[in-house]
C-alpha cells in the first residue's frame, strides 16, 4: 500500500547519505585528471599553472589547508589563496560600506559648499547695505566686511579664531569710519592717532549699543553648531575609511583561507561555506570592529540631537543671512546717539575735526534693494534644515552597520544559509550549527575560528575619536523645538542678551525687510 508519496521521506536521507559517502572519494584525488579542474580554477587567480601539482601530492608543506590524504595544492598555491581571501574580504567590506560612505561623503561636501554660499550671500548683503545707503563710507567699509566674513569661513573650517574677537575687530574698525562720515561728514579723514583713539574708545563708549553683543551671541551659537556638525560628518568619513581598509590579523587570514579556498585543494570546487561557519569566522575577524557599534549608534543619535536644535540662533543660514540688518541697526544706533557720542569723544580724543552734530543725517527708513538682496522664496524642502533632517533619516537606517557586517559578508559570499551539506573549513558536513557570541572580541574565548586579541590600535583610536565627537555633539545642548515652541524669529528676538535700556530693540522699524531663511539648496 505504500505509494510513491510515502517513499520520498525515506529516500531523501538515503540520497544525502550516499552523497556524503561519495565526498571522501572526491577529496582523495586519483591521478592527473583529479587536479585538472583545480588547475583550471587556479589559473583564473594566477595566470600560469606552474604552482599546481600535476597530480595529487602529500601536501606535507601546507600550513593551513592540511589534507587528511593527498592534495592538489602546493605551498605557493596556499599563499596565493590566502592573499586572494584577504582581497575578497576587503572588497566585501568596501561593498558593505559603499552606500553609507557615499551618503556621508556627499553630504559633507554639499553642506560645506552650502555653508560657503551662505557666507558669501551674507557678505554680499552687508556690502550692498553699505553701498546703497552709506555711499560716502561704503567702499571703505567693504574691507572690514570682507575680513569679518573671511574669519567666519575660517572658523567654520576649524580655525582657532574667537568669534568675539572677530566681531569686536569688525566694530572697532567700523567705528572711526562711521564717526567721521556720519557724525562729522565733510571733514578730512581722522588722523592715525584719532583713529586709534576711536577704536580704543568704542567698547567703553558702547558706541553701537548692545548690537555687537547680540551679534556675538547669535553668530557664536550658530557657527559653533555648524562647525561641530561638519566635524562630525568628516569624522564619519574617517571611521568608514578605517574599517574599509582594515588590516586583518594572521589568524583571521588563515580562517578566511580555510573557509573560501581550502576546499579547492580537495577538488571540491563547488563546495560552499556553511553560514554558521562563515558567521564564526566573521565574528572572529570583525570582533574588534564590533566594538565600534555602540559608539557608532551613539554618534548617529548625538548628531540627530544636534540637528534638531539647529534652528533660530543656532541656524547659521538664518543668522548670517539676517546679519546685515543687525549691522545696519548698529550704525543707526550710532547716528541716533551722535550728539552724546561726539561730546564724549571730544573729551577722550580731543577736539580736532569736530563740529556740531546734526541729527538729520541718518535715514529714518532704510530701503533694502530687493534686486540685490533678493533670496529665492522656495519650498521648505530645499532649505539646509530640511537637508539635515533627510540626512539623519538615512543615517539612522545605517545605525546597525557595524553589528550587521558579519551577516552582510556571509550573505554576499555564497554561504549556505540552511547549514546543510556545506563546507565547515575542513570537510563537507551534513549540518553545521556552532554557538556564536555577538558581544565583540572579549566575549569569544571559545571561538577557535576567529582568534582575536581585541581591537587593533587603529580601531581603538577611531573609537576614541568617536567618543570625543559624541561629547562635543552632546555638549552643544541645543534647545529642541517642539510643535508648541516659539518660531525661530521669536527665539532670535529673545536671544540677544539685550535689555530694554540698551535700546537695541527688534530691528529697524516697520519698513524692515527680513531675508527669509530659505536659501535655494544645492541638489
Amino acid at each position: 500500500m505504500s505509494g510513491s508519496g510515502g517513499a520520498s521521506p525515506l529516500l531523501a536521507p538515503l540520497l544525502l547519505l550516499l552523497l556524503l559517502l561519495a565526498i571522501p572519494v572526491l577529496a582523495q584525488p586519483a591521478g592527473e585528471a583529479a587536479c585538472r579542474p583545480v588547475r583550471a580554477a587556479f589559473q583564473v587567480l594566477q595566470p600560469g599553472a606552474k604552482w599546481v601539482p600535476e597530480s595529487p601530492v602529500p601536501g606535507s608543506d601546507l600550513q593551513v589547508c592540511t589534507p587528511k590524504g593527498s592534495t592538489c595544492c602546493s605551498r605557493r598555491m596556499e599563499e596565493k589563496y590566502q592573499a586572494v581571501a584577504r582581497q575578497n574580504m576587503e572588497q566585501l567590506l568596501q561593498s558593505a560600506s559603499m552606500e553609507l560612505k557615499f551618503l556621508v561623503i556627499q553630504n559633507a561636501a554639499v553642506f560645506q559648499e552650502a555653508f560657503e554660499i551662505v557666507v558669501r550671500h551674507a557678505r554680499n548683503f552687508t556690502n550692498s547695505m553699505f553701498r546703497n545707503h552709506y555711499k560716502s563710507m561704503g567702499p571703505r567699509a567693504l574691507k572690514f566686511v570682507g575680513e569679518l566674513f573671511t574669519d567666519v569661513s575660517l572658523y567654520i573650517l576649524g580655525s582657532d579664531i574667537s568669534v568675539n574677537d572677530m566681531i569686536n575687530e569688525f566694530f572697532d574698525s567700523l567705528f572711526p569710519l562711521v564717526y567721521s562720515h556720519l557724525i562729522n561728514p565733510g571733514f578730512p579723514d581722522p588722523s592715525v592717532e584719532m583713529t586709534e583713539c576711536l577704536r580704543a574708545a568704542r567698547r567703553d563708549l558702547k558706541a553701537f549699543g548692545n548690537y555687537p553683543k547680540m551679534m556675538m551671541t547669535q553668530v557664536s551659537k550658530s557657527l559653533q553648531a555648524t562647525r561641530v556638525f561638519l566635524q562630525a560628518l568628516n569624522l564619519g568619513i574617517e571611521v568608514i575609511n578605517t574599517t574599509d581598509h582594515l588590516k586583518l590579523g594572521k589568524e583571521c587570514g588563515r580562517a578566511l583561507l580555510k573557509m573560501w579556498y581550502c576546499s579547492h585543494c580537495q577538488g571540491l570546487l563547488l563546495a560552499k561555506p556553511c553560514a554558521g561557519h562563515c558567521g564564526a569566522v566573521m565574528y572572529g575577524c570583525l570582533a574588534g570592529v564590533g566594538e565600534i557599534d555602540r559608539h557608532w549608534r551613539e554618534y548617529i543619535s548625538s548628531l540627530e540631537g544636534l540637528t534638531k536644535g539647529m534652528h533660530g540662533v543656532y541656524d547659521m543660514e538664518h543668522v548670517l543671512l539676517n546679519l546685515f540688518s543687525l549691522v545696519r541697526d548698529a550704525v543707526v544706533y550710532v547716528q541716533k546717539n551722535g550728539g552724546k557720542l561726539s561730546a564724549t569723544v571730544s573729551r577722550l580724543c580731543g577736539h580736532a575735526q569736530q563740529r556740531q552734530y546734526r541729527s538729520t543725517n541718518y535715514p529714518e527708513d532704510l530701503f533694502i534693494d530687493k534686486k540685490v538682496l533678493k533670496v529665492s522664496h522656495v519650498g521648505l524642502e530645499e532649505t539646509l534644515s530640511s537637508r539635515r533632517r533627510e540626512l539623519i533619516v538615512k543615517l539612522k537606517s545605517h545605525s546597525d552597520f557595524y553589528s550587521s557586517l558579519p551577516e552582510y559578508i556571509c550573505n554576499h559570499s555564497s554561504a549556505v544559509q540552511n547549514d546543510t551539506v556545506c563546507w565547515n573549513g575542513q570537510e563537507v558536513v551534513e549540518r553545521y550549527s556552532p554557538q556564536i557570541s555577538r558581544n565583540g572580541a572579549k566575549a569569544q574565548p571559545g571561538n577557535h575560528e576567529g582568534k582575536m586579541k581585541g581591537p587593533e590600535p587603529v580601531i581603538s583610536q577611531i573609537i576614541d575619536k568617536l567618543k570625543h565627537i559624541n561629547q562635543l555633539l552632546k555638549g552643544m545642548a541645543l534647545p529642541h523645538r517642539k510643535a508648541t515652541d516659539k518660531t525661530p524669529e521669536e527665539v532670535e528676538e529673545e536671544s540677544g542678551d539685550c535689555d530694554d535700556e540698551d535700546d537695541c530693540g527688534r530691528g529697524s522699524g516697520d519698513g524692515e525687510l527680513r531675508v527669509k531663511n530659505q536659501l535655494r539648496f544645492l541638489a
